[in-house]
């Protein structure tokens, strides 16, 4: 696939956009304020992959914990600012590396010009949400309700306002939960604006469901070669949200980090627990840096042959397995070590 050329910003160390690689972010659930529950879920966001992280500012208690945040931390934040326009200003003076608003709901011109004075001083960028549910009311009348039309107007709109301040240091979202309409939004924004375009399905729903919308969704809009950084959606711990926008992207070939587990679905052949080795193999491989696809297969028809493709995996037998690597057998392994001689095989490797 070509992806789109868009602008290229940074958020703190990360660059978004141009030729830079699609980024995965996260947001935290916990309250900002709690700086050690944020700190503890940011850090284990960081050990499944999450590159940037956004988090809610309600309030100046919450200002007040960015500081400390950042300090025990290792990738950029993005503050969610909704109606304030001074939790923003104090945001980007407490170090935020990034403003997510909607100038629509800021306030008056002047409010959005003192935002837009702090991020300049600063030197960090904006990023305008657009969301389906909160359109300006003239663009729904104008274009007869919620649809791609709306949407990218009023984006537009709200990137006018900031660019007549002097302002371009932006990306952009348009996100609704209705896939067919956030494909849309994204496809007639991206062919008049090379703005970088942060992707998303909002509201997506709880792990199964959002997994799968946003997979749809996102994967359309990547195979297009539109979006440069992601964010899943789901009602579920933000450490499935990592895992899901990776895989995102592992399957479309634009990220290859870490271990990439092919498994058959089982039939009346497999004679090994292939569900429990599956389950404790992505336990187990989750965390290994290795650029390597590994096939776990139910039975010798799915095997080699089948998997040839696959760096190294296992071929299921009757209380056995094989063992095979490029395609080749390498030796037969009770079932009951199978997995761990998979596992010393690929630390070889």
């Amino acid at each position: 696939m070509k992806r789109k050329t868009t602008k290229k910003i940074y958020v703190g160390h990360v660059p978004v956009g141009g030729d830079a690689p699609i980024t995965v972010q996260s947001m935290t659930n916990t309250k900002t304020k709690d700086i050690e529950g944020t700190v503890s879920q940011i850090l284990r966001l960081e050990d499944a992959g999450c590159e940037i992280i956004r988090f809610a500012v309600n309030d100046n208690d919450d200002v007040a914990a960015i500081a400390p945040i950042k300090s025990r931390i290792h990738i950029p934040v993005v503050v969610d600012i909704q109606f304030d326009y001074r939790l923003a200003v104090a945001s980007a003076i407490a170090g935020a590396d990034c403003i997510r608003i909607n100038p629509g709901n800021i306030g008056n011109r002047d409010k959005v010009y003192e935002v837009v004075a702090a991020c300049k001083d600063k030197n960090i960028p904006i990023r305008v949400g657009v969301n389906s549910g909160s359109l300006h009311q003239d663009c729904l009348d104008e274009f007869g309700g919620v649809n791609e039309q709306s949407m990218v107007q009023s984006g537009l709109r709200e990137i006018n306002v900031l660019e007549s301040m002097g302002f371009n240091n932006l990306k952009i979202s348009l996100k609704a939960s209705d896939v067919g309409l956030c494909i849309r939004a994204y496809e007639a924004f991206s062919s008049v604006s090379d703005y970088p375009l942060h992707l998303g399905i909002t509201e997506a729903g709880p792990s199964f469901q959002g997994t799968i919308k946003s997979a749809v969704g996102m994967g359309v809009l990547l195979n297009e070669g539109i979006g440069d950084t992601i964010r899943v959606s789901l009602t579920a711990d933000p450490v499935e949200e990592v895992r899901v926008g990776l895989g995102i992207l592992k399957s479309l070939g634009l990220r290859q980090e870490g271990i990439d587990i092919v498994s058959c679905p089982t039939c009346a052949r497999t004679n090994i627990d292939l569900l429990g080795l599956v389950d404790e193999a992505q336990m187990r491989l989750a965390d290994m840096d290795k650029n390597l696809k590994v096939a776990l297969m139910g039975c010798a028809v799915n095997g080699p042959g089948e998997a040839r493709e696959a760096d190294i995996g296992i071929a299921g037998g009757r209380g056995e397995g094989l063992i095979f690597k490029k395609g080749k057998i390498l030796r037969k392994v009770p079932e009951s070590c199978l997995l761990d001689a998979l596992i010393e095989e690929i630390e070889r490797m």
